[in-house]
């Protein structure tokens, strides 16, 4: 069965970067969009970014311009580049396949430093 292992997370201050990973271990990495999600605490999980099969991205309007989806089809692997990190952004991450969903990896977390 495809797995999903999300990692890169970590403590992290105000403004400061991060770079999440998410790997796959399945088939058919390139055919489907790949997405990041995020989560707090009793709330659903909420769409961040995707990448298409083709390689366009989009990204939701809170991350836009701080945040970068990538993905490196021959490594089954996807980014999340994020900067100027805000206290809002210190919630669990986690990546899928919104059009072929996978079972959920167990996510990375991003804690933030006052």
């Amino acid at each position: 069965q495809a797995q999903i292992v999300e990692s890169g997370g970590g403590l992290v201050q105000p403004g400061g970067s991060l770079e999440l990973s998410c790997a796959y271990f399945g088939s058919s990495f390139n055919m489907f969009t790949m997405a990041w999600y995020r989560q707090t605490p009793g709330n659903q999980r909420e769409w961040v970014a995707s990448s298409s099969r083709g390689g366009s991205t989009n990204h939701k309007d809170f991350v836009r311009g701080r945040f970068t989806i990538t993905k490196d089809n021959a490594k089954k692997m996807g980014y999340l580049q994020m900067n100027s990190l805000k206290a809002g952004d210190t919630v669990v991450y986690y990546c899928n396949f919104p059009n072929s969903w996978r079972p959920w990896g167990p996510g990375t977390q991003v804690t933030g430093l006052s």
